[in-house]
């Protein structure tokens, strides 16, 4: 099994290697074979576009018969990425799983997740929950992200002033939500923390979340 799960990623990584339409690379990590880096552009007409975007893949034992174990390197603001430790929700890379599968063909349909998030099955819960609330403000912070951690290059529109994202805005936050609270005395790292945790972003900004807010950050 071992001897043809090598000749299966060697030949994998050959292929992609020639492949120069699809732009995912697949580089080995310290010359091991079962430990790669997989890497693709952000698709276009998304808040990820003009990112480069990296992935620590895993080969287990059993590949192809067991899906490889994949994770973001580069930070991703999206519902099914985690934004802590880059772990996905994408059911190809658990049951969905299926031998036919390449790395290349998983890569791409990371990068197909970047297109179309799945709030309703999400990795990272508060992520989903400012796409539900806010698409606006969710498309902003997911563009901070992208500059701040994928090397996207600012985009030249008149809200874009150049200016280096602030904690409160790659929280996907208002700046000006923040400063009303730390303005009573709390401390910006823990309003930030209860803003992100009670989704107080977009149509949840009203006298009922403004007190649970303050519930929270008196306890």
């Amino acid at each position: 099994m071992s001897d043809a799960r090598l000749r299966r990623v060697q030949k994998e990584i050959k292929d992609c290697a020639k492949d120069k339409t699809s732009n995912i690379s697949i580089d080995m990590i310290d010359e091991s074979p079962f430990h790669l880096i997989g890497a693709f552009p952000g698709p276009p007409d998304t808040p990820y576009e003009g990112g480069y975007y990296e992935v620590d893949i895993i080969i287990p034992d059993a590949y192809p018969f067991q899906p490889v174990k994949m994770k973001f390197i580069t930070k991703v603001y999206h519902p099914n990425i985690s934004s802590a430790s880059g772990a996905i929700c994408l059911d190809i890379l658990k049951d969905a799983w299926s031998p036919v599968l390449t790395l290349k063909s998983t890569l791409i349909s990371l990068q197909s997740l970047l297109c179309e998030p799945v709030p309703n099955d999400p990795q990272d819960a508060e992520v989903a929950k400012h796409y539900l609330a806010d698409r606006e403000s969710f498309n902003a912070t997911a563009k901070h992200w992208a500059q701040a951690y994928a090397q996207a290059p600012a985009h030249k529109k008149k809200s874009d002033t150049g200016k280096v994202a602030t904690d409160a805005e790659m929280a996907g936050l208002s700046e000006e939500n923040v400063v009303g609270f730390t303005d009573m005395g709390f401390t910006r790292e823990q309003v930030i923390t209860i803003l992100k945790k009670l989704n107080y972003r977009g149509n949840n900004v009203n006298p009922q979340s403004y007190n649970a807010v303050l519930e929270e950050l008196l306890k």
